[in-house]
């Protein structure tokens, strides 16, 4: 069984059948890629995974327990993080202090601004915000205001806070979305170094299939609401009707 498990989901939005009966396992320690055409459905079921939409039926269980009819919040907490198209930072901070927000809300559970000025001094916060950006190779960047990093960079701050909350699954909503091709490269291999080095499981749902191809272990493909084909990617790029489906019309999603 694997650490996500979706079983029989479905989803509809009035006469829309957004989800059907979609079934997928995410093995724990992997990439495991989602794709497929716009208006496959694939947005939809990430939020069956966090808890934005609750499916009409089925189940969706992480590490053994349901993550249906449960806040955001608490599915974060249980180790959950999600990683969105656009980086989630706070642009007007510094690197190093984006960083330090959610290693003291991972140690006290919230955080307050007014709380700053100690937080800045509390020695277990500062040295773990260091070692998250030493991880992500931002430790040179961490006095530069976020709002000035490239995008790439903007990504690893994200990550870099992410990671901070010591997640078990990171599902990553395109994570190379508008990046130049060198910052892309460089998620890329962000990506593998955080996967090789922690063994944190990753769903990501990725439109750029050079993206996929490099980085997933195993694919899931959605089609019109429901999983078309699920395997291993050599196995994907040769499946007929995966080709029908999207690889063929790529260059629309």
């Amino acid at each position: 069984m694997g650490i996500l498990e979706v079983q029989n989901v479905n989803k509809s939005f009035g006469g829309l059948k957004a989800l059907q009966n979609v079934n997928l396992s995410v093995e724990e320690g992997t990439i495991h890629a989602i794709i497929g055409p716009n208006g496959a459905g694939k947005s939809t079921l990430l939020n069956c995974f966090v808890g934005k939409l609750v499916p009409d039926t089925g189940s969706v269980v992480f590490n053994g327990e349901s993550l249906l009819g449960i806040k955001p919040y608490q599915i974060n907490q249980a180790g959950v993080s999600r990683v969105f198209q656009t980086p989630e930072i706070f642009a007007d901070l510094t690197v190093f202090e984006n960083v330090m927000i959610p290693c003291f809300a991972k140690r006290d559970g919230s955080f307050e601004m007014n709380g700053w000025r100690s937080v800045s001094k509390d020695a277990e916060i500062h040295d773990r915000a260091e070692q998250m950006l030493t991880d992500v190779n931002m430790i040179d960047k961490r006095d530069m205001t976020a709002s000035s990093l490239s995008r790439g960079d903007k990504r690893r701050l994200e990550m870099a806070m992410c990671l901070s909350q010591s997640p078990k699954l990171l599902l990553l909503d395109e994570p190379t979305a508008g990046m130049a091709r060198a910052d892309t490269e460089s998620t890329i291999e962000l990506l593998k170094e955080i996967q090789e080095r922690l063994k944190i499981t990753m769903a990501i749902i990725e439109h750029d299939m050079g993206v996929v191809f490099s980085l997933a272990q195993k694919i899931s493909v959605l089609a019109q609401g429901t999983v078309i084909a699920e395997d291993l990617p050599d196995a994907i790029r040769s499946n007929p009707k995966v080709k029908e489906a999207y690889l063929g019309t790529a260059a629309e999603d």
